[in-house]
Order: C-alpha cells, then structure tokens, then sequence
C-alpha cells in the first residue's frame, strides 16, 4: 500500500504537464546522516533521503539499508556474498524515534536542486521501487546504503556535479584506513574483520569512491558545488541538528587487546613446548590447537574462492591459514608421523613472516604471535635435528 501510495504521488507531481514544474518546486529532498551505532552493521552509520510533499501532507524516508535477519538462510546468504538488501520507505517520525531510541545523532541537509533535476531524481527513485529493483545484492564498498544515494544524484545531476580535484593521489587513503576510523575501540571486532577482508580493500580510495561511508558522504556531499542557472551553488545547505548524542570516547585497553592476549597465549605456549616432552600430551595438546587454526584456514580457502565477496577474496592470510594445517589435524587425530606436512605449514608460516611488509595487503599485528604460535607447534612435529623443541621421538 505504501509503495502504491508513492508512486500515485510521483505520477500526481509528474503527470500532469501544466502544473508539473510547480508541485516539484514544492518538494524538499534531504540528505539524512546518522552516527554510528554499536552494533557491527551499524558502526559506519548511516544515510537515507527525505523527501517531503507539501501539498499532499507527506514526509518520508528513502532507506536502501534494509535487511532481515529472519531472511531464509541469512547466515549462508550473508557468507556467500547473496544477501539481497532493499528500499524501504518510512515515515520520517519514525525513522527519527528509531535513532532517538539507539541515542545515535543525526543532521539533514537539504539538496538543492532545480525543479528538472528534482524531476529526475524522483522518477529514478520511482523506479528503484519496482518490484524488479527494490532489492539489491549488498556490497560493503561499491553497492551500499550511502552509494546508493551517490549514484541517484550523480544521474539526477548530470554533468553539473563537479568532485573536488585530487592534486596527490599517492597520499590517498585505502578502504582499509577508512574502516579503521570506526573501529576504534573496538579492538577484537577490528581484528575479526582485518582477518577477513583481503587485498582489495588495501586499494587507494578517491574522493569518490570513499562515499561508501555515510559520513564520508555527508562530508564530500557537502564539499562539492554545482552549475545551476549558469552560477556556482552548493550541493547541500547547512546541517540542521535532529538528534544530538554526544558519543563517548571509546578506550581501547591494551591488558586486553588482541595483541597482548596473544603474545601472551604465545609466551604460555614456549613454556608448555619446553617443559612437556611426551607424546601423549603433547598431541592432545596440538590436536586442540590444529582444530582451531584448522576452522580459520577452512574459512580462508572459503572465502577466497567460494563468495561472491570481492573484499574477502585475495586474502593473503591464506599463506599461514593455509589448508594444510588441517590434514595436519587429521595426522594428529590418526596419530599418523608424516612429518612433511608440518615442515610445510612450519616454512609457510616463516614464509609469510618474511614477506609481510612487501605483500599488498595490510595485517594486523595481533596475527603475528599466532603465526609464530602455529610455528612453533608445527616445528615440534617437523623432525629437524637442529630444532630443540622438536620431540623426542621424532629425531
């Protein structure tokens, strides 16, 4: 019914050609900047459009940021790169008393438009809500809620949208270095997440491309001026303040970051390698530690080659995740020797040790005591002679 409701409006303001221009110059469209949230999907905030008919008392919301946990499968979906996010329009008191309930702050800027460019962009917006294009398969940097609203102005807009000029593209930030901005405070999420995405996001990002991120665009949105009746105007006015909520700074301990409690797991585990010599426990010992690395090497090779998820893909985390770390479990669990296997996993991990700062690819320091953990455990099992923790009964 609301869909149905919008599009009558569309065709109210759009059909009728001598009163047309008229109703259009009565419409305000905004651009709506929401903080970040505290949840994962939510850290980066948020964008939608608010467009408001006068004349026929509406005030909505255009929100391409829809999703449903309840979705059949969301989980694989989610890992495979096929969740369908989707329009959803809202009235504007509504989606005000969402964020209010979140405490998350939130601006709107109006755009200035001219009454054709107001004209295209609601046909164009009419035209996402159609069955065969209100939903869209999500991508974190390119197809987003932010990028959404980016490709509908630049459409609308023409050849009048001017992007401030890049003078020095070799300082340019990566997608990477953007994300970071969100993450603070939040150590262990931004470990999870620089574990996941691959090379592709250590890629420079221009001014245009950085517009994934709702505040990002809110900020080169608010840059950028356009050609309108021959002169030179801003894209959009001053913010206006709709909700203020003053984020508290976020400290990230470092007792308890990923860094500390890994080099710490790494010091426990020297001692547990020099002091414990037998067998027995020594595989009971490996055979949880393998396990683990076992379900994080199985989701690289995953990730790299079985999603849709351009990000995750090009994970060069592979080369110490690698998926002979769990045909060394299944040594472990046959109690098989094979030492060749964990001679392997042992030099990749040195390997990647090695290259790390040549790679194309930005890790975060909490991997390095777990590579060097994962050799450590693998040498003892690898055989060499000149290795004193190699055990006993493999010399």
């Amino acid at each position: 019914m609301r869909k149905l409701t919008i599009a009558l409006m569309v065709f109210l303001i759009l059909g009728n050609g001598n009163n047309a221009s008229a109703k259009v110059q009565d419409v305000d469209i905004y651009l709506l900047t929401c903080g970040p949230g505290t949840e994962l999907y939510s850290i980066y905030g948020h964008s939608a459009l608010r467009i408001v008919f006068p004349d026929m008392n509406s005030d909505l919301v255009y929100n391409w940021g829809v999703f449903y946990f309840a979705t059949p499968n969301f989980a694989w979906k989610f890992a495979k790169g096929r969740l369908q996010y989707m329009l959803g329009v809202y009235p504007y008191a509504s989606f005000v008393r969402e964020y209010e309930a979140e405490k998350r702050w939130m601006i709107s800027q109006k755009i200035n438009l001219s009454n054709a460019e107001k004209q295209e962009l609601l046909i164009l917006i009419s035209d996402n809500l159609q069955p065969e294009n209100i939903k869209y398969r999500y991508d974190f940097l390119y197809d987003n809620c932010s990028t959404r609203i980016r490709d509908l102005l630049e459409k609308a807009l023409g050849d009048g949208i001017f992007y401030p000029e890049e003078t020095n593209k070799r300082i340019l930030p990566t997608f990477r270095d953007l994300i970071y901005v969100y993450q603070r405070g939040y150590p262990w999420m931004k470990f999870g997440i620089d574990l996941l995405l691959g090379a592709p996001v250590d890629r420079k990002a221009s001014i245009r491309d950085r517009m994934f991120l709702p505040i990002e665009l809110q900020k080169v949105l608010s840059s950028i001026h356009i050609r309108q009746d021959a002169k030179m105007i801003p894209l959009l006015q001053n913010p206006e303040t709709i909700l203020e909520f003053s984020q508290p700074p976020l400290k990230e301990g470092f007792f308890t970051s990923p860094l500390f409690v890994f080099c710490m797991i790494l010091i426990i585990a020297v001692i547990v390698s020099g002091v414990i010599r037998q067998k027995k426990p020594n595989r009971i010992i490996d055979i949880f530690i393998f396990s683990i690395y076992s379900v994080f090497a199985i989701m690289m090779v995953f990730f790299n080659f079985f999603t849709e998820h351009q990000q995750l893909r090009w994970n060069l985390n592979m080369i110490w995740l690698n998926p002979l770390i769990p045909v060394c479990l299944i040594l472990l669990i046959l109690n098989a020797g094979r030492t060749r296997w964990y001679r392997l996993v042992f030099w990749l991990g040195v390997f990647f040790l090695l290259i790390a700062a040549a790679l194309p690819q930005k890790f975060n320091n909490a991997m390095f005591p777990l590579t060097v953990l994962l050799i450590l455990r693998s040498s003892l099992r690898a055989g060499y002679k000149w290795n004193p923790f190699t055990l006993p009964d493999l010399t």
